[in-house]
């Protein structure tokens, strides 16, 4: 297998996944595509939480020592999210949703219809497009793949995004869909930054990347349960300086 063949079928799952959501959400009533949601919230925070835990990894630990993992991870959200919404990340995201959803012709009609399917497109197409994108299993199986060491752990995540992504386009619509350019284009960026640098990251900066984006996904839980509309496009800086300050806590220490 080449390199990018994973991300390819992360691509074909969403799609796939997307287009049996839809055929299905408008069989389901609204009460079953909110109780779907709401679990798929409780599962993301699942999965955050247990992500969330590797700031205790032994590799971090031993590198940086035993209290500042923590203090790593709360470094990078605070510098990522300051520098995310200095840029508009998560505006820039929903631009980005709103002009695909134009394009998917989702328009027309009178003005509150119009509003609304608006709000359900782009609320589709961020939530489906941080779920696939901040994970551990993008940010390691995209360098992997690159790498040439193997596309299994893609497959793996396409394979669970496939099933995601059914429930997501059941409840919030063809948005979803369109996530599957997002999933594109950062996991063609992940693997070419894999195929070009080669396995630079130990694995306690990997912990650390880790950690930060299990937190990256119990925000995104929250959103999906309707708690707090936490701006997590906005914190996705995070992922890029946890590396570099555990290099630099190595350093100084």
């Amino acid at each position: 297998m080449f390199p990018g063949f994973g991300t390819l079928v992360n691509v074909a799952t969403v799609i796939i996944g997307s287009a049996l959501g839809l055929l299905l959400g408008h069989r389901l009533p609204n009460r079953t595509r909110n109780t779907v949601t709401d679990a798929l919230g409780l599962v993301t925070l699942l999965i955050g939480a247990l992500a969330a835990f590797e700031v205790t990894a032994t590799d971090l630990t031993a590198l940086v020592g035993p209290n500042a993992g923590v203090l790593i991870v709360l470094g990078s959200m605070l510098i990522g999210g300051i520098s995310g919404s200095l840029i508009n990340i998560e505006v820039r995201l929903e631009g980005l949703g709103d002009w695909l959803r134009t394009r998917f012709g989702a328009s027309g009609g009178p003005a509150a219809t119009e509003s609304a399917a608006r709000a359900r497109f782009i609320e589709g197409f961020v939530t489906a497009s941080l779920i696939f994108c901040v994970g551990p299993l993008t940010i390691l199986g995209s360098l992997s793949d690159g790498m040439g060491l193997g596309s299994e752990q893609l497959i793996l995540k396409a394979v669970l995004d496939g099933f995601a992504s059914i429930a997501f386009a059941a409840s919030l619509g063809i948005g979803v869909m369109a996530s599957a350019l997002t999933v594109a284009v950062v996991q063609t960026a992940l693997t070419l930054i894999g195929f070009g640098i080669g396995d630079f990251l130990p694995a306690a900066h990997l912990a650390a990347i880790t950690a930060t984006g299990g937190l990256l996904l119990l925000g995104v839980g929250l959103r999906l349960l309707q708690l707090k509309m936490i701006p997590v496009g906005d914190l996705l800086p995070a992922l890029i300086v946890a590396p570099f300050l555990v290099q630099l806590v190595a350093l100084v220490r």
